[in-house]
């Protein structure tokens, strides 16, 4: 995820032309100065922005869409991206992030709640594949979560964080506040549907910048698939990555896919948080409210491409 291609640096050896010490300095700092003159001319030629200018989005699917630069969160473009909107499973993003940053260590092991699976089941959730009662690494949880969208896999999250998923929810609402999350709600880990669990396009991308500075969460949602090898109940459980699935070519016009997160729910639409690489620059970018689901035309993903194709370096 985190494998930009920087220009390579010159490797030629500067003489140094006789002066008196005095000068030495002067020499160096408009050597500096050179050389950061020919990097930002070398930034400017392959890491043009994109603007509200360049990119469009008349015509879209999705009834809401977010495009943001990652590398500081600026507001690119977008569609509704301020109202409220269902997230389904890109909720599970934010269930990630608490993860994260209150399980002291991706070798802890967790327990799939052994009363969880009707409920599921019943509800026609998204899962990894764990039984009831399996238990399997912190780590392996977090590949089952963002990879194949398991429910199974952010329950077991929820309860070994914080004893349940409303207490879960807390700390979710609690991080979307203090991360600047102005029109969001959540209150299961899983992005099921409940009225009173919503988001904004703009909110996630906030989210998904947020994430991205973690390097095990950017690690994650740009595989293609992960073996939870210690899955306690499986001669291997293999996960693949729901993104690249339905992505199947990575390449958007200039551009490259590097991972992302799907979603949907009969009230949520198609959803689809993608992050993708032009030259030096990377953009996460949230769409919503698409119409089908996932056994017709994925339309979230012909939504992604056509704003992408929009981007050149």
């Amino acid at each position: 995820m985190n494998d930009y291609q920087y220009p390579p640096q010159h490797s030629g050896q500067l003489t140094a032309y006789p002066a008196p010490r005095r000068r030495r300095g002067t020499v160096a700092a408009a050597a500096v100065a050179a050389a950061l003159l020919l990097l930002a001319a070398v930034y400017a030629v392959f890491s043009r922005p994109a603007t509200a200018a360049t990119v469009h989005v008349d015509g879209l699917n999705s009834a809401y869409a977010a495009l943001v630069d990652a590398s500081d969160g600026r507001y690119v473009q977008g569609l509704n991206a301020d109202e409220r909107m269902y997230p389904a499973s890109l909720t599970k993003v934010m269930t990630a992030v608490v993860a994260l940053e209150r399980i002291p260590s991706l070798d802890a092991t967790l327990q799939m709640p052994a009363d969880a699976s009707a409920m599921l089941a019943e509800r026609n959730a998204s899962v990894a594949g764990l039984y009831p009662g399996e238990t399997a690494s912190a780590k392996d949880m977090l590949y089952g979560l963002l990879l194949a969208s398991g429910a199974d896999c952010a329950l077991a999250i929820a309860r070994y964080v914080a004893g349940g998923e409303q207490a879960f929810a807390e700390l979710m609402n609690q991080t979307a506040a203090r991360i600047g999350m102005t029109g969001t709600h959540f209150t299961n880990a899983t992005g099921l549907h409940d009225d009173d669990h919503y988001s904004t396009a703009n909110d996630i991308a906030t989210l998904m910048v947020y994430a991205l500075r973690n390097e095990t969460f950017a690690d994650i949602i740009g595989a293609r698939s992960h073996d939870m090898a210690t899955a306690s109940m499986h001669d291997g459980l293999t996960v693949t990555s729901t993104v690249f699935d339905a992505l199947g070519d990575a390449r958007v016009g200039a551009g490259v896919v590097t991972g992302g997160k799907t979603g949907y729910t009969e009230h949520a639409g198609l959803c689809l948080a993608t992050v993708a690489r032009f030259g030096l620059r990377t953009y996460v970018l949230v769409t919503a409210g698409a119409p089908g689901d996932h056994s017709t035309e994925r339309f979230d993903v012909e939504d992604a491409r056509y704003i992408y194709r929009q981007i050149t370096w």
